[in-house]
């Protein structure tokens, strides 16, 4: 793996970030869902979470349901108007998470952002649920 941060993010990117966190695993929420908590263990909390197809989730051209979508929590609501707001990301969100703090994302659009602008989105993600001690740990080393 390449430690170039301008290059073209993939979706193999996404598990590799997940889980060069701090205390991460890869469990499951929402029933069956697999999802990246932090910390390990029963009091995990997600930060990012693979989304089955569901009918809030369309391609507006054909219907069809997204199948590839990611659920990323962000900070607030101003971080995720942040996101959703800019023409040059592909983030969005639908009706269904309006009161959610967290953005979608599709896999298959995740190469129009570089390779840091995603570690940045999802180490922010990390950081909403990481237990207070982890997060100033994570901090302090750099």
């Amino acid at each position: 793996m390449t430690d170039r941060t301008d290059r073209a993010a993939r979706p193999e990117d996404i598990d590799e970030i997940c889980l060069s966190l701090p205390e991460v695993e890869l469990g499951v929420s929402w029933g069956d869902r697999p999802t990246y908590k932090v910390p390990r263990g029963p009091k995990g909390r997600g930060f990012l979470l693979f989304r089955m197809p569901h009918p809030t989730a369309t391609d507006p051209e054909t219907g069809e349901m997204y199948d590839d979508v990611v659920v990323i929590t962000v900070a607030d609501e101003a971080a995720k108007e942040a996101l959703v707001a800019d023409p040059g990301t592909p983030f969005f969100t639908i009706p269904h998470f309006r009161r959610t703090n967290a953005v979608l994302l599709r896999q298959s659009q995740v190469g129009e952002l570089d390779l840091g602008e995603l570690r940045e989105v999802i180490a922010e993600a990390w950081a909403t649920r990481a237990p207070k001690r982890l997060l100033k740990e994570y901090r302090d080393r750099g």
